[in-house]
């Protein structure tokens, strides 16, 4: 008996449409020497100077430059800014804080924690470059 297309059987059965086969991806090998010959030549790259040593040198430099640009500017701004304050607000450089003018306080006394301030945050950000400089290179720092 034929059936009609499209109808299936009473049996319910559905005939195996031939499907294409899917691919699987590849499987890759992770070897942890590979691993450690690509750290190596990095830091064979910087001890060679090479091409690609100087450009991660460089890097370096340039992100501690930006730093110490960044943190200067602060400085400029919140040092320079103070006489060109006293120069608009005239009540501001008269003012008196236990006999003492507002001025020398604050250029005298505030200045200093202001820049032990700044050199404490230049500090642990310049560390913080070098360390990710460390572990870009491959050497994983020991004081963490």
């Amino acid at each position: 008996m034929t059936q009609p297309e499209g109808t299936q059987p009473k049996g319910g059965r559905e005939r195996a449409q031939a499907q294409p086969e899917q691919t699987l991806p590849q499987r890759v090998r992770i070897v942890l020497a590979e691993v450690a010959r690509r750290r190596r030549a990095t830091r064979q790259e910087l001890t060679e100077q090479t091409k690609v040593g100087d450009a991660l040198i460089r890097g370096l430099i340039r992100a501690q430059l930006a730093l110490a640009l960044r943190l200067a500017i602060v400085v400029l701004i919140g040092l320079g800014s103070l006489p060109l304050l006293f120069v608009l607000a005239p009540g501001v450089a008269s003012a008196r804080i236990g006999g003492i003018p507002l001025p020398w306080l604050l250029l005298g006394v505030v200045a200093y924690p202001f820049l032990f301030g700044i050199g404490w945050v230049h500090t642990r950000m310049s560390e913080r470059n070098e360390r990710e400089f460390a572990n870009l290179v491959g050497r994983p720092d020991r004081h963490e």
